[in-house]
């Protein structure tokens, strides 16, 4: 089987990297913005020919959430009309995509594990851009997963752990929002649960699914578990989102039911405490 990835070098590109010595059954192409750029519809097609694949991971995402409001052409290039080229390159070479997605595409007022069929509804232009790729994707074909996660971290790219760990390196103290709700998701796990629908029997049940690890925090809390894991001293306090503004609004709470993605493919998922002790 051959599983071609966008986004190589990006953090979840890195963790399919990491993981892909455990699927030997499947050959992957690991392709990064040079070798192919999602916004070039000729190029899509021209790699998808060379390369033929089975399905096509797209791991490639703008995904810089503040920067995006004064970029939203750029935002919208690449997870929208990035998405839709992948998506027309799989239905003319007979691929089957999985599209990630994000939490950003909810508002944040609901107080109870967001589900697949919750109404969308984006607060900034980030948000609105993946989902209008997911709309793409939708409207091209329907032999697509389109996978919604959140708060990704690793050992891999830029994340908030690695800047949390930067920080603390330069500073004595940090000042962390704690009124934002979800949960951290290590991009490896993410990653296992990818390939696990790849492998699977079960690989025709498309739609919209859910995955992070399983529990929930605030990113003070979070915060202060990277930094008792990896045993470094530092004074953290908690400060209200209203301390803290930033260009684009997040979402108040962002905690994905993931009941969907575990019934159909069999997938276990671990609590962010658990994955970020082992992937620290």
């Amino acid at each position: 089987m051959v599983v071609l990835v966008t986004g190589a070098n990006g953090q979840l590109g890195q963790a399919i990297q990491f993981v892909a010595g455990n699927y030997p059954n499947i050959r992957f192409v690991f392709c990064s913005s040079s070798d192919l750029d999602i916004t070039n519809k000729e190029n899509c097609d021209s790699v998808f020919n060379k390369e033929k694949p089975d399905f096509c991971i797209n791991a490639a995402a703008y995904t810089a959430v503040d920067k995006a409001e004064s970029e939203p052409e750029q935002a919208h290039l690449i997870n929208c009309i990035g998405a839709k080229n992948l998506a027309e390159a799989c239905k003319n070479f007979n691929a089957k995509l999985i599209h990630i997605s994000t939490d950003f595409v909810f508002d944040g007022s609901k107080n109870s594990p967001y589900n697949e069929t919750d109404l969308p509804n984006p607060k900034g232009v980030y948000g609105q851009t993946k989902l209008d790729g997911e709309i793409a994707i939708q409207e091209v074909f329907d032999t697509y997963f389109i996978i919604r996660t959140s708060w990704v971290y690793s050992q891999f790219g830029n994340n908030f752990m690695k800047t949390m760990l930067r920080l603390a390196f330069e500073r004595t103290s940090l000042s962390i929002v704690n009124d934002q709700i979800g949960t951290p998701t290590n991009a490896v796990d993410l990653a296992n649960a990818i390939l696990k629908i790849v492998e699977s029997k079960t690989n025709n049940q498309y739609g919209i699914y859910n995955f992070s690890n399983e529990g929930q925090c605030s990113w003070f809390d979070f915060a202060k578990k990277i930094f008792e894991i990896n045993q470094v001293k530092i004074d953290v306090t908690p400060i209200p989102t209203t301390q803290f503004p930033t260009p684009a609004e997040r979402p108040k709470y962002s905690v994905l039911d993931k009941t969907k993605i575990k019934n159909t493919f069999g997938i276990e998922i671990k609590t962010w405490e658990q994955s970020i002790e082992i992937y620290k």
